[in-house]
């Protein structure tokens, strides 16, 4: 499976932002899909996810309620619709894939595929 993420960039505070993430290599509709990031000096930690069978869809505590999660299996996309962007929202994000059948997979390790990132920039 790979993975080619865009859309990343620089915006304001309080602006939006939708970042993509292009799968090939595997029927889209097989695969458990994820959003993490990482900030510079800390770990990846996870953003978003969404399960292969039903579009269940779990949040961090600290992007619930302003980012989305959306895949649209036709298009092989999964996409993190970002609101009411912070300043310490700045990552590079990352989107992730799995063969699981599992409602959310909150941890990096239980991912086996991953692509290569995009910089998203919140300035105050």
């Amino acid at each position: 499976v790979q993975l080619q993420a865009s859309g990343g960039g620089l915006v304001q505070a309080g602006g939006s932002l939708r970042v993509s993430c292009a799968a090939s290599g595997r029927t889209f509709s097989s695969l458990h899909m994820g959003w993490f990031r990482q900030a510079p000096g800390k770990g990846r930690e996870f953003v978003a996810d969404m399960s292969r069978s039903y579009g269940a869809t779990y949040y961090a505590d600290s992007v619930k309620g302003r980012f989305t999660i959306s895949r649209d299996n036709a298009k092989s996309t999964v996409y993190l619709q970002m609101n009411s962007l912070k300043p310490e929202d700045t990552a590079v994000y990352y989107c992730a894939a799995t063969i699981s059948s599992r409602n959310t997979i909150p941890s990096s390790s239980g991912y086996d595929y991953w692509g290569k990132g995009t910089q998203v920039t919140v300035s105050s």
